[in-house]
């Protein structure tokens, strides 16, 4: 599968998804958001992927927001492309978020709008010391889109997210590690290096599990205790069926580090 807006390949059992307009500061335009979509389904199908890892090309950006200029060179057509760019980006975001497999945010510039959002909805968050963070909607008259409203507040908390959006503050990257939104700080150099360590440490883990965890993660922003417990209950049943639990056992009882398989 051929894009142009993005890079992607396997690493053994890692995807690396490398956003790729780095002459625009990887910017989304719609044709971003198209590619974004057919990746995530094919990262859906994919049985072998055990880890996901998004960072962006070039060492200013990890992806700076929607591209204002491909929106206002639309004209009169500029309701109707964005909506198709939403459309996808969000369907995009969707399925990236319910696949097994973790997600790691790379992020190795600035991240910035939408791309505020990239760097939200992974698992795991690790930054170069190059990165900073703002959310510049306002700055434009605009609302967040692409999960930002959804993941950020649960993670910084309501009134930081509420400074972060309506005064746009930008986060260095030793904020964002103080606030929660990231969860390492690597030197520019070693960022991929540093990455790839630790997607090849989640590969080797139950990534059945992982994927149930994940699940009850995102329910439980909006399930009530009862049904939360429901959940647990289910996943927890549904896991002792699982290859990897009978390996994870058998390892326990002869004192060996379980070789998971991810099924």
């Amino acid at each position: 599968m051929n894009f142009k807006t993005l890079k992607y390949k396997k690493i053994d059992n890692i995807g690396l998804i490398t956003f790729n307009r780095p002459e625009h500061f990887n910017t989304l335009n719609k044709q971003m958001s198209l590619e974004l979509l057919k990746l995530a389904i094919k990262c859906e199908e994919d049985n072998t992927l055990r880890c996901l890892v998004f960072t962006g090309e070039g060492d200013q950006s990890f992806c700076a927001g929607g591209d204002l200029y491909s929106f206002k060179n639309s004209g009169h057509n500029l309701i109707n492309e964005v909506r198709e760019f939403i459309v996808s980006l969000h369907g995009a975001i969707s399925k990236f978020c319910r696949i097994k497999a973790p997600i790691i945010a790379s992020i190795n510039g600035v991240a910035a709008g939408a791309g505020l959002s990239f760097a939200s909805f992974p698992s795991f968050a690790i930054a170069s010391e190059n990165a900073t963070f703002v959310s510049s909607y306002t700055n434009v008259g605009l609302t967040p889109d692409a999960s930002s409203s959804y993941f950020l507040p649960k993670i910084i908390g309501h009134r930081r997210y509420m400074e972060l959006v309506l005064t746009n503050k930008t986060l260095s990257v030793d904020e964002a590690l103080n606030w929660g939104l990231i969860n390492k700080i690597v030197k520019p150099n070693k960022l991929l290096e540093e990455t790839i360590k630790i997607a090849q440490s989640l590969c080797k883990g139950p990534t059945l599990a992982y994927g149930k965890i994940k699940e009850l993660s995102l329910n439980s922003f909006h399930s009530s205790l009862e049904s939360q417990l429901e959940m647990e209950a289910r996943f927890f049943t549904e896991s002792l069926k699982s290859k990897d639990f009978e390996i994870g056992v058998d390892s326990f009882t002869k004192k060996e580090k379980p070789d998971f398989k991810g099924h």
